[in-house]
């Protein structure tokens, strides 16, 4: 469930009255997403998606997220864009929360990903890279490298209760993954999320990207790190090279790796899979029984750690 903050239907009307929008024909409350509240909203004028941002968003990352937004759909990016108000501006407030409308995408993220996804989502992945390179703004990618030992720190104390010797096998990969971390890799605006359920697809076209959120400025590569953690692994954990070589082929016929990129990404893949385990494994242990959001198991990307730290060159995902 996602719909954190109730819109009274007086407090809707009088929103939307301030854009050139039309009339409210329906409004109701998205369950997919984690981190706000989000509404499917249909006026006289289309179908738009209202957005509350909730405690998890820090407003001074707003203005990036709604720039960045506009930024990639003014160079074909299929996103949401961000619908300005009668006064020009993108970013308001509703019911105590900072809040956006920005255009409805039609497709839906697929269910069971397949290798034509997988090479669909390399192309689009590159190209939003490309767009977004000239973009003025800047994030600081709060959930990379200097952040996953604070991360483990903060679950150190309960950890093995999820799996015996976890702390001590983090532990270890830290160490490692830390000493070895690269720098001088290209680098841009990077999505940082890019999961299935934030990627549409209809008819096998893909048809749109959502879920900014995490967006910021990071090693390209490593985004497409995080796309092999979160498309290239089947349901037992078992590695689907078929569906890491699509990917890496779609992406690099829209922009070719480095050589230094292609060393690093086996490395880079470890910080990628480390990262969304250290955030699982403390909203695992530390988020009450009774709240809305639906903890993810941390053990899923325990097991795509141990195959990216077996992994010995580019070759293992497609690449030469």
């Amino acid at each position: 469930m996602a719909v954190y903050t109730e819109v009274s239907d007086d407090d809707l009307i009088a929103f939307i009255a301030g854009y050139y929008l039309g009339d409210v024909i329906s409004c109701k409350g998205i369950a997919e997403g984690i981190e706000n509240s989000n509404y499917l909203l249909r006026t006289e004028q289309g179908t738009f998606i209202l957005t509350l941002y909730e405690k998890r968003v820090s407003p001074a990352d707003l203005p990036f997220f709604i720039g960045l937004l506009e930024h990639l759909a003014a160079r074909g990016v299929s996103c949401p864009t961000p619908v300005r108000d009668r006064q020009g501006r993108a970013l308001r407030e509703l019911c105590g929360r900072p809040a956006a409308l920005v255009t409805f995408l039609d497709g839906m993220w697929p269910r069971r990903v397949t290798p034509e996804h997988c090479l669909e989502l390399g192309r689009a992945l590159a190209r939003l890279h490309q767009a977004g390179a000239d973009f003025p703004g800047r994030r600081r990618n709060a959930l990379t490298v200097d952040a996953w030992r604070p991360l483990l720190q903060a679950s150190r104390s309960r950890a093995d209760e999820v799996r015996t010797g976890l702390v001590a096998e983090l532990d270890a990969d830290l160490d490692r993954i830390e000493k070895s971390w690269p720098d001088g890799l290209p680098a841009g605006v990077i999505h940082a999320d890019l999961f299935p359920d934030n990627v549409f697809f209809m008819g096998g076209r893909l048809t749109g990207l959502i879920d900014f959120y995490f967006a910021c400025n990071d090693f390209l590569a490593y985004d497409l790190a995080v796309c092999l953690n979160a498309w290239c692994f089947e349901k037992d954990g078992e590695f689907n090279a078929t569906k890491a070589r699509r990917l890496t082929a779609g992406y690099t016929s829209v922009r070719p790796l480095t050589d230094h990129e292609l060393q690093q990404l086996p490395l880079l893949a470890q910080g990628a899979a480390i990262r969304f385990l250290l955030t699982r494994l403390y909203d695992w242990l530390y988020t009450p029984e009774n709240a809305l959001v639906t903890r993810k198991d941390p053990l899923e990307y325990l097991t795509k750690l141990r195959f990216h730290r077996g992994v010995r060159s580019p070759e293992a995902y497609g690449l030469g």
